[in-house]
């Protein structure tokens, strides 16, 4: 006979707290979830617009997404299945599976093949972890399932500075020149839309000057 101990409410802290860690700061994970939706709602994000969120991981940012949309209207995607694997527990944990929005593991974005097109497609924080031999590949996959008036956003940083590594994964550094070249090899036309903390996103740990390289970039069909 196997007794199965309960789970009590310290166990669950636990472990929403270790869930929070996989996809940034743990202690800015609320702030970064409320940017995400108030960024695209400022943006005029509607409830019947079909969203494609890359990036989407353990759904930080996809959850307020969710329940704002109407139903069938959300599509995450992500390369880590154990990520993916916590944003089901977050989904369920949010009362939100009657949403029915759809959760897509992909580790190849060049052969991504979703059968539907999107309103808006949004990467935050994504682009910054994805090698230079891989951003074509990347983009391609947003503009194939961008609709016709579809409209993409991302997170970037642009500078000189120094790549670094965040869980196994590059973070990278290039210039609007780079990512105006590359957008456009797609069929893209981007715009650079300003710095994070000019829509309100501030890091506590992070100095005004680091901050000011985060753009956040819109595109389009050209």
């Amino acid at each position: 006979m196997v007794f199965e101990m309960p789970i009590g409410p310290n166990q669950n802290e636990a472990a929403k707290v270790k869930r929070h860690g996989l996809v940034g700061p743990q202690d800015l994970w609320q702030a970064k979830r409320q940017f995400q939706i108030d960024f695209l709602l400022r943006m005029g994000l509607k409830r019947d617009d079909h969203l494609l969120d890359f990036g989407c991981g353990t759904l930080r940012g996809g959850i307020p997404l969710i329940e704002y949309l109407h139903a069938g209207r959300y599509l995450g995607v992500d390369v880590r299945s154990e990520v993916l694997a916590e944003g089901r527990l977050e989904l369920e944990e949010s009362g939100l599976l009657d949403k029915e929005p759809e959760l897509v593991h992909c580790d190849r974005l060049d052969r991504l093949q979703l059968g539907r097109t999107f309103s808006v497609a949004w990467a935050f924080q994504v682009l910054i972890h994805v090698p230079d031999d891989s951003l074509d590949d990347t983009i391609a996959a947003v503009t194939r399932h961008l609709g016709p008036g579809g409209v993409f956003y991302a997170t970037v940083n642009l500078g000189d500075q120094a790549d670094g590594s965040w869980k196994g994964f590059p973070v990278v550094y290039r210039s609007a020149s780079f990512y105006r070249e590359t957008f456009r090899r797609q069929g893209l036309e981007v715009v650079d839309l300003g710095s994070l903390p000019d829509f309100g996103h501030v890091h506590p740990r992070t100095s005004p000057e680091a901050q000011s390289r985060q753009r956040m970039l819109r595109a389009r069909h050209a």
